[in-house]
């Protein structure tokens, strides 16, 4: 996100940029703003084939199908957001078993970009029921996938995912 004033000292950042990375920069203080990746997780279900995706009920893409996830909080590990973003979009306890891989993405059309850590999860609990972010949730057989996936990292989670049970 960029800022128009600094927040130490209250004045105006200017743009620069340094080895080739965007940031703001205060002229009087110093203060560096660094337009960092924001951390978010995503979480995998599959079972007999099918992946478990719930379909966005806010902006950015809100209509389009999502993995299950979301933004990790200031103190959590990434692992408990996984855990805590699937039971809040899809009323599933989940353990996370492993990381399927790691992705950036612009946010929809924000100025700030993401880095997604993509878990692969079992069902440890929980009824379904689509909540918090999501309007509903399907599973899907993974080479039947809907053509409105919300962003780029996830259609190349899926295909990973696709290409590794495959094999």
């Amino acid at each position: 996100m960029a800022y128009r004033f600094c927040p130490e000292c209250g004045e105006q950042l200017e743009a620069r940029t340094v080895d080739e990375q965007r940031l703001q920069a205060c002229p009087k203080c110093g203060f560096v703003h660094y337009n960092n990746p924001r951390p978010c997780v995503g979480v995998l279900l599959v079972e007999g084939g099918k992946v478990l995706l719930v379909q966005r009920a806010v902006e950015p893409f809100k209509g389009y199908w999502d993995i299950p996830g979301g933004f990790l909080n200031s103190d959590e590990h990434p692992t408990e957001a996984a855990r805590r973003e699937m039971l809040e979009e899809t009323g599933l306890a989940v353990v996370p078993t492993e990381v399927l891989g790691f992705w950036t993405d612009r946010y929809g059309e924000a100025d700030y970009y993401t880095l997604s850590i993509c878990y692969l999860a079992e069902t440890a609990g929980g009824r379904e029921k689509a909540g918090s972010d999501a309007v509903t949730m399907r599973w899907f057989p993974l080479d039947d996938l809907p053509e409105k996936i919300a962003f780029n990292w996830e259609r190349e989670a899926l295909e990973l995912l696709r290409t590794r049970l495959s094999d």
